[in-house]
């Protein structure tokens, strides 16, 4: 039930993603082409690509961390047998939700100090600009939370112990059947 909510908001995401960086396309190019060809230009475009571009970030990371596509390295994870690899998982789990705690903490406190603070140009709250750490802190805690239920569950196998990806720009192995 949890799994399948999870990977509708996702998807909403995703479709969200998508609108927000379209929108971000039109204002800037919209507005590159009205300075060059008019000589003038939206005075909203640079402020709202500006909140929008935050917002997409923030999404795209809630994305990313459901599909475990965040980058990083498995080199020391990666020697470690299944015990060891099942306490480094929990250990990044709960420091992963101990620092969205603290991100949403942040950006409560900066939602609330800002709330009558309004933008240069746009003269919207501030406080929308600091929400997104706070979305992005309840989107994720129910992904994190699932993995470590899983985890605890036993429903990991030892394939899938490492939550991240390497770079893509990392050597590969050689392949042996090709010569």
């Amino acid at each position: 039930m949890l799994e399948k909510l999870i990977d509708g908001y996702c998807q909403l995401i995703s479709y969200l993603i998508a609108a927000l960086l379209a929108v971000m396309v039109v204002l800037v190019f919209g507005n590159v082409f009205m300075r060059y060809a008019f000589n003038s230009g939206f005075s909203i475009s640079e402020e709202l690509s500006r909140w929008l571009f935050v917002w997409l970030t923030f999404l795209g990371a809630v994305a990313a961390l459901r599909s475990n596509a965040h980058l990083g390295t498995d080199m020391l994870v990666g020697k470690l047998g299944p015990l060891g690899k099942k306490i480094c998982m929990g250990l990044s789990l709960l420091l992963m939700l101990y620092c969205l705690w603290l991100l949403f903490k942040g950006s409560y406190d900066q939602s609330v100090i800002n709330w009558d603070t309004t933008s240069a140009v746009m003269e919207v709250s501030m406080s929308w600009f600091y929400a997104s750490g706070m979305v992005f802190a309840v989107l994720s805690a129910p992904i994190l939370l699932g993995d470590l239920w899983r985890l605890l569950s036993g429903q990991i196998d030892d394939d899938h112990l490492v939550l991240m990806q390497e770079s893509e720009e990392a050597p590969h192995p050689a392949n042996p059947d090709h010569r």
